[in-house]
């Protein structure tokens, strides 16, 4: 049996000036390039059953800076919806929404080509996602290249939990996780890991 491994992407723009990011595919910075190729130490040597990449940009050139070769493109690999907080930071979101926590309330209604998700919608597509990593973990490892709410989400489902239960899981970009089993059962085995 393999270990699911977690890439967020490095770091954008709006990840550096907290913005919420999802449909809008901005490229990584300068330090994010940097830090996507820092992480190819941390997956060299290994072959993966399964390499499955968001379809956004920043994720797929994480992938190729980090030495993830033959990883294929999954849109359930997306960023959560941010609906209509698309480029809008949560301080901002607080001025009037004081209360506001994307875990429990979601997000404010978008446009319609992207009207949102709540947690539940995010946790349908970590479900999907997981069940495609559950087929091939027994071949060996696989890694996801994807976002940092996403990756909080499907991290939360593997380990039995409710998809808002991601806020407990902090993601930092241009990381590797890795989750494993120890027993038989799904377990956190590294975090946040930079080299």
């Amino acid at each position: 049996m393999g270990d699911l491994f977690l890439v967020r992407h490095g770091e954008t723009e709006w990840s550096r000036s907290g913005q919420h990011t999802s449909f809008t595919d901005l490229p990584l910075t300068q330090d994010g390039e940097e830090q996507a190729k820092s992480l190819a130490p941390l997956l060299s040597g290994r072959t993966f059953a399964l390499a499955l990449t968001s379809p956004l940009g920043r994720a797929v050139r994480t992938a190729e800076l980090a030495g993830v070769t033959g990883a294929v493109p999954d849109p359930d690999l997306h960023e959560w919806d941010y609906g209509g907080y698309e480029g809008v930071t949560t301080v901002d979101i607080h001025r009037t929404r004081p209360d506001w926590y994307l875990w429990t309330d979601g997000v404010a209604p978008g446009p319609p080509d992207h009207p949102g998700e709540s947690p539940a919608e995010v946790g349908a597509r970590a479900d999907r996602v997981l069940a495609r990593v559950a087929a091939a973990l027994p071949d060996g490892d696989v890694v996801l290249v994807a976002h940092g709410h996403f990756l909080r989400v499907v991290t939360a489902r593997r380990l039995g939990l409710a998809p808002a239960d991601g806020r407990l899981f902090q993601l930092a970009t241009g990381t590797v996780s890795r989750l494993s089993t120890e027993h038989g059962r799904p377990v956190i085995a590294e975090w946040n890991t930079r080299s």
